[in-house]
């Protein structure tokens, strides 16, 4: 889905260029907190894996509205270390946004996901009257 808002700084205006010309996938190959994503269709459904290690199911939310599909997470650790000589403390932040456009063949009510070994899987189901049908035999009287 491509951006609304425009950042045109110093260090981003090349990738905004080709933005402007190709599209956001382009762009996805330099932005590296992107989580590289494949997308697949069976006859049944569509389905997205979404390669984000480090992070924990719960820091995910999946969200659809209308027919927008957004993927999201954020997940902040803090850690401290007290001695008698020194005070140590490191933060570490990870967040993505990864927004896709569903097709109306979609069932969006029966979207499901699963995170499991740093890969979200999410499975988006077809509308019946959207699956391949078998040939029917019409007899001939």
């Amino acid at each position: 889905m491509k951006t609304l808002v425009r950042n045109y700084d110093n260090l981003n205006s090349f990738p905004a260029l080709f933005n402007e010309f190709f599209g956001e996938p382009v762009v996805a190959k330099w932005n590296k907190n992107l989580p590289a994503a494949n997308i697949k269709e069976t006859e049944d459904n569509f389905g997205i894996e979404l390669v984000a290690p480090g992070f924990k199911k719960e820091a995910f939310k999946v969200e659809v509205h209308e027919r927008n599909l957004t993927i999201s997470a954020e997940e902040k650790t803090e850690s401290e270390e007290k001695t008698e000589t020194f005070l140590r403390k490191e933060y570490s932040f990870g967040s993505f946004t990864r927004s896709f456009r569903l097709p109306n063949t979609v069932d969006s009510d029966k979207i499901e996901a699963a995170y499991e070994d740093g890969v979200l899987h999410v499975t988006i189901p077809k509308k019946e009257e959207a699956k391949p049908k078998e040939p029917k035999l019409i007899s001939i009287n």
